[in-house]
């Protein structure tokens, strides 16, 4: 396993940031770490870098312990935290340089040009970084995470900020590391663990409610059906609610309703049923996608009203 983690518990005075967290994430995973604001998201990520020792438990990288190796676990790990450290006076060569020889690399020009290449920083190698948008910015903080051929990377929101075309290139450029290393990253943006993550791992409270894959968590374990219906008259939400197997109903905009069922079968016909029985015409009935944002509502407690 490129990370082990069994029982870690981290304390702020009396607050649990994390209570016996468990997980593990193999070679050539790309995994997405989620959760809300103060879940224990990047308490967890500077444990694993060695940033910040756990109060109980065992986080292993690479079959190394954080607490007993941590110079070795470095050695391994690549880290880019939420907000990129970087000094911007230097220029993107001459900072990935130094980089290269804070590592003790042998082979630092080869290196540097290598990961200028690979991160797309061609057109901007020669700039200072505090002239670079923030697009390029977290490129060069990819590169510094790089740089040293960890076979770990940890990313803590690596796309914050950035626009659509640079959102889509950064994705890109994790997707095709995540084809020789491990990957974890922590986001709020579920198209880009949809679009990026084989599995996720959702952290509430201190403790991890899910880890599944993407596809999993999307079709949603509990076989929910959400289901968009537009009548042609006003009708309560306690009829709505009286439908027989539905289970939630919403009222988002005139007549129209978001309805949730927690039954195997189609609910549709019963809805038409319904509207028949009470002198309604349905003017829009269809099934919605299950999205992995509901899912991560419905696990971390931010149901629909």
């Amino acid at each position: 396993m490129s990370i082990s983690v069994k029982n870690i518990t981290k304390l702020y005075g009396e607050q649990r940031a994390l209570d016996e967290v468990s997980f593990e994430i193999g070679a050539n995973e790309v995994v997405g770490f989620l959760g809300p604001n103060g879940a224990g998201k990047s308490t967890m990520m500077k444990i694993l870098t060695c940033y910040i020792p756990p109060d109980s438990g065992r986080a292993m990288v690479c079959g190394l312990d954080v607490m007993e190796e941590p110079l070795k676990v470095k050695e391994k790990v690549g880290y880019l935290p939420e907000h990129n450290p970087l000094y911007l006076e230097m220029y993107v060569k001459e900072y990935l340089h130094f980089i290269a020889g804070l590592h003790k690399l042998d082979n630092k020009d080869a290196r540097v040009k290598e990961m200028i290449g690979m991160v797309g920083l061609d057109p901007e190698q020669n700039k200072k970084i505090g002239a670079l948008s923030k697009g390029y910015r977290q490129r060069v903080g990819i590169a510094q995470a790089m740089i040293h051929d960890p076979q770990v990377l940890i990313l803590d929101e690596p796309t914050t900020g950035l626009d659509p075309n640079q959102l889509e290139d950064i994705r890109k450029l994790i997707v095709e590391i995540g084809k020789t290393k491990s990957v974890m990253l922590s986001t709020h943006i579920m198209q880009e663990v949809e679009a990026i993550c084989s599995r996720v791992v959702i952290i509430d409270k201190g403790k991890i409610v899910a880890d599944n894959s993407t596809r999993n968590l999307q079709q949603d374990s509990t076989q929910r059906q959400v289901v968009f219906v537009e009548f042609d008259k006003a009708v309560s939400r306690s009829q709505v609610s009286s439908i027989p197997g539905v289970s939630n109903a919403k009222n988002v905009e005139g007549n129209n309703w978001i309805i949730e069922s927690k039954q195997e079968q189609d609910i549709r016909p019963v809805i038409s049923r319904f509207a028949l029985d009470n002198g309604l015409l349905v003017l829009t009935i269809r099934k919605e996608e299950v999205t992995l944002e509901d899912a991560f509502k419905r696990l971390t407690g931010k149901r629909n009203a």
